[in-house]
């Protein structure tokens, strides 16, 4: 334990280095555990809109949402969101599946649909690039 002591007594820039990295994987292993909302693959997403009748709300912008959505879907964009919280209340008691390109901006419209009360949210992983992959069907309008 001493040579750890000495080593971190004489450099230490690379022990706090080295504790911000530690800092920084372990939020992002224990992060997911606390927040309200799930994150569902495609093919667990397509399960949950065919047994639970879920609801998928794309928060796209109007320009990607042209170039090829997931059918059904209803589009309200991420800037927009608070806005028009009121039109998805009908949907307040199913769960609702929220989609972007990649699932990043899906994420934070996850956490304010959680705010506002919607108890199953989930975000789809990976966004609708990950549902093209698995080789769903998508409409082009």
């Amino acid at each position: 334990m001493e040579p750890y002591i000495d080593f971190a007594s004489r450099h230490p820039y690379l022990t706090m280095a080295l504790l911000v990295v530690v800092a920084m994987l372990a939020y992002s292993y224990l992060a997911p555990l606390f927040r309200p909302w799930k994150t569902v693959t495609p093919l667990e997403a397509t399960r949950l809109i065919n047994r639970e009748d879920a609801v998928l709300l794309d928060v796209r912008e109007d320009n990607e949402y042209r170039g090829g959505h997931i059918v059904n879907s209803v589009h309200i964009p991420l800037g927009v969101l608070d806005k028009r919280l009121d039109e998805l209340e009908k949907y307040k008691d199913r769960p609702i599946i929220v989609a972007c390109r990649t699932g990043n901006r899906s994420a934070a419209a996850c956490t304010r649909l959680s705010k506002a009360g919607f108890g199953q949210v989930y975000n789809l992983g990976g966004g609708v690039l990950a549902w093209e992959n698995a080789n769903l069907p998508l409409r082009r309008t």
